[in-house]
Order: structure tokens, then C-alpha cells, then sequence
């Protein structure tokens, strides 16, 4: 884990994606409540210093509301806020764009918090696992479906052995095992719907194994498939952003999606 240490107590992670867009579609997707919501989390966020961030992620976890300390459209955007939980210690996200050449910007994130001890640096150990896939899920959108509006379904749950142990069983189930990218890739049995797309990539090795999916059926859209750790079991997770007219209605189906994971993970 590369944790940098810093003055008065500061712990942070660095991760960084190349992406493609200008500067102004890439601070619409990152720094705006309807963008945010359509690759990551539905969001509600008051775009000026001094203003609310709040994350709505669906889990039991409370989420406390964030402050917007530094809003410069479109280079720079901070918030504080207290990642970690009521208990947890003051934290930080800083996104900064910068351009490059051929159309495309480089995203950076600096997520930190402010601790004396070392006790929450599990929590950082996990933003920096879950960060690379959801800029790689940041790339996709602005790839093929920048500038549109999401309806997000979500679908969670437990394994009793390791990450690698659940991943495999995710692997499995969504009958993904061998795919490349590139490849065709359906589930028909899943949820009321199922799925259909080709594989855009998969990172099977790490803390945070994932897979990203561009779909066309039920809807265009993305499906994003991960394992990670959570104490001392193993948690699936699967996401979908679908676009679209179609996407609004096919998101209905989240609930069978889940009744579909209980089934695999029980």
C-alpha cells in the first residue's frame, strides 16, 4: 500500500486515469451532481465553496455530507468530509484534470485523511482498491456515453472465504470465466432481464478484482462486477448504469438482480 505521510497528522493515496474528453466534459462528469450520478453515485452537490457534496450509495452505512473547500471549473475540486464514518477521523478528496494531447485529460485523485495513528489506515488501504475501478468505470462513460443520465441498480453480497474464493464464484456465476476483452459475453438468467455486451476490461489480481461490461441489453449501459474484502469475509457487488430511456426502464429490475445474488451467495 503506498500511503504518503504528511504534516499534522495527513495519510493520503494518489490514483490517476487518462480519460478521454476536454476539461469542461470531464469536470461536468466529476464535479456535478447529475455527472457524478451517472458512472458513480447518485449524487446531490451545490457546485461552489462552502457547498454540500452527499453521496446516496444505497448501503446501511451512513453517509455524512461533505463541504466543497476548493471550486475551480474546471481544474480543481475539493471536499472535506468524514469517509470513515461518524467515528472516523476528518477526511479529504481532491480531483484534479489535467489536458493532454489527442483529446483526452488526465484524472487524479488524492484522497486523504487526518489521523496520529495508523488505526484507519485500513480505510485508505480500501479507497485506493475501489479508486482504479471507478475510473476505469469513469472512462468508460465518457468513452461511449458521455453526457447522458443514468439509472443505477445495485445488487450486493457475502462470501464466507476469501476475495479470490468470491471472485471465482462471481466469475462463475456470471459466466465469465476465460472471457477477454472484446469478447461477446450474455446472461439471460439473471434478474427479469438478463444481460448482454462485450467485455471492456478485467482485472482479475489485486485486493479489489473487477470486471466492466458495455452493455446493449437490457439497456445501453455498463455493468460493473467486483470482490473486495469487509472484515473478515469476502462482499460481491454488482452495478449497473443504464442510459436512456431503455435504462429507465429496465433499472426496475434491481430487485430481481439482488434476489439473483442472494441466490448465488447464500
Amino acid at each position: 500500500m503506498s500511503i504518503e505521510h504528511g504534516a499534522s497528522g495527513r495519510r493520503s493515496i494518489q490514483v490517476e486515469a487518462a480519460v478521454p474528453g476536454t476539461p469542461e466534459e470531464v469536470w461536468e462528469a466529476i464535479a456535478t451532481g447529475p455527472g457524478i450520478g451517472s458512472w458513480f453515485y447518485r449524487t446531490e452537490l451545490e457546485e461552489r465553496v462552502g457547498g454540500v457534496l452527499k453521496y446516496h450509495t444505497g448501503s446501511e452505512m451512513i453517509h455524512v455530507p461533505a463541504t466543497v473547500t476548493v471550486w475551480d471549473p474546471p481544474r480543481r475540486f475539493r471536499h472535506k468530509g468524514k469517509d470513515c464514518g461518524l467515528e472516523g477521523p476528518p477526511t479529504a478528496t481532491e480531483w484534479t484534470i489535467e489536458p493532454r494531447s489527442r483529446g483526452r485529460c488526465l484524472v487524479r485523485v488524492v484522497h486523504s485523511l487526518f489521523a496520529n495513528t495508523d488505526e484507519w489506515d485500513n480505510y485508505l488501504e480500501r479507497f485506493e482498491d475501489g479508486w482504479p475501478q471507478a475510473l476505469a468505470i469513469l472512462r468508460l462513460y465518457l468513452t461511449h456515453f458521455r453526457g447522458q443520465r443514468a439509472t443505477i441498480a445495485r445488487a450486493s453480497g457475502n462470501h464466507p472465504g476469501s476475495v479470490r474464493d468470491a471472485w471465482q464464484v462471481l466469475l462463475g456465476k456470471l459466466d465469465a470465466v476465460g472471457l477477454a476483452p472484446g469478447d461477446r459475453w450474455a446472461l439471460p438468467e439473471g434478474g427479469d432481464a438478463g444481460l448482454g455486451g462485450v467485455l471492456d476490461e478485467i482485472r482479475p489480481e489485486g485486493r479489489q478484482p473487477y470486471l466492466l461490461l458495455r452493455l446493449d441489453e437490457p439497456a445501453p449501459g455498463i455493468a460493473a462486477a467486483s470482490a473486495y474484502p469487509v472484515s473478515a469475509r469476502a462482499a460481491v457487488m454488482l452495478n449497473l448504469y443504464l442510459y436512456g430511456d431503455e435504462g429507465a426502464r429496465a433499472a426496475g429490475a434491481e430487485v430481481a438482480w439482488q434476489a439473483w445474488v442472494n441466490a448465488c451467495f447464500a
